[in-house]
């Protein structure tokens, strides 16, 4: 069985993954006492390994979780030319992401979840290396910041599997065609 790449992020309407400092503070639903999970628990359920960007690693063991790495359950993969010792649940790789995901692909294992940030999200794009898209659509313009998707010379045709409204946010699922 091919292990499925999957795109899991989510963005404004207009098309951003972080505000212009980097903050993601934004991404909330209409009700902020909401207690739902948009579908993460089901969405994790068929995932054992996450791949991360060092920005959006960085983020995360600084800003949103300093005191513990949030995918513990998952392997972890951070792409970084930065000489950084492996822990147990992280592995710190200066490779190019084709020939991870042509690795991980080759062994047995759930789906694989390309977490972030924008620069890796599109070396994939780019590669045609995504197999399903799962993009939360957050109520918010936010007129600038970092871009989701960059220029890119290639079209890669979609089909929409799924939608569904979680707290005013938007759920979308696009497999390749």
């Amino acid at each position: 069985m091919n292990r499925k790449v999957i795109l899991y992020i989510s963005q404004s309407l207009d098309g951003f993954i972080a505000d212009s400092k980097g903050g993601v503070d934004w991404i909330s639903g209409n009700d902020k006492e909401y207690v739902g999970d948009y579908g993460y628990e089901n969405f994790t359920n068929d995932i054992d390994t996450v791949i991360l960007g060092y920005n959006t690693y960085s983020q995360i063991i600084n800003e949103l979780s300093p005191d513990k790495w949030v995918y513990e359950n998952l392997n972890s993969y951070v792409l970084t030319s930065k000489k950084i010792k492996d822990t147990p649940n992280i592995k710190y790789v200066n490779v190019n992401i084709k020939e991870l995901i042509d690795r991980l692909q080759q062994e047995s294992g759930k789906n694989i979840w390309i977490c972030g940030g924008a620069n890796l999200v599109n070396q994939c794009v780019k590669e045609d290396l995504i197999d399903e898209y799962q993009i939360t659509t957050v109520p918010i313009i936010l007129g600038s910041g970092l871009r989701l998707f960059e220029e890119n010379k290639k079209s890669i045709k979609l089909k929409l599997k799924e939608t569904k409204e979680e707290n005013g946010l938007i759920i979308s699922i696009y497999a390749k065609s």
